[in-house]
């Protein structure tokens, strides 16, 4: 092999040597590639959390929800917020009318108003359109998707206790990733 072509593979090797010295601890502390599901939980949930036991009903409540969820073509954040929302609401639970204890007249398991435009009473406790419903009102706010969920929730439900949505974070995270695939 001649000098010339010799000592110019020797420098590439070389330079491929010095830079793979280099790189290989830059890449090596590179942000890894996150493998949990997609937006289910964005960050630590934020403040205390709370969490309750579920019944049949309310596990067919947390079931309907997703289901909402998937029929318009949302990913498992929404559902997050969407549970999360419905636990702080009504515990899942899909409320009537309850005379005193009601607030105004709200009524399912967002505790939806008729006279605000959710809907009518029959169709505010049907699951599917309350959940949809609530997820026509989410898809409106720009942004929601990277959102704390308690924003989020509150952009959507307008309540005079907008931080309390958080509480439920967790729990309605857990319920997603069990039943999401179900």
């Amino acid at each position: 092999m001649n000098t010339i072509i010799r000592k110019s593979v020797l420098s590439v090797a070389g330079l491929a040597f010095a830079g793979g010295v280099f790189a290989g601890p830059i890449a090596a502390h590179a942000n890894p590639v996150d493998t949990k599901p997609v937006a289910v939980q964005t960050a630590k949930p934020q403040g205390d959390q709370s969490r309750i036991t579920l019944n049949d009903e309310q596990t067919a409540n947390v079931k309907a929800i997703i289901a909402a969820t998937k029929k318009a073509g949302l990913p498992e954040r929404a559902a997050v917020i969407s549970i999360a929302t419905s636990l702080q609401e009504s515990k899942l639970e899909n409320l009537g009318h309850l005379g005193d204890a009601n607030d105004h007249d709200s009524l399912g398991l967002f505790q939806q108003r008729p006279t605000s435009g959710w809907g009518t009473p029959e169709q505010i406790t049907d699951p599917a359109y309350s959940t949809a419903a609530f997820l026509k009102g989410l898809k409106q706010v720009d942004g929601w998707q990277d959102m704390p969920l308690t924003q989020a929730a509150q952009t959507v439900q307008v309540s005079a206790y907008p931080d309390a949505y958080a509480q439920w974070e967790q729990q309605a995270t857990d319920l997603v990733a069990q039943h999401w695939n179900s």
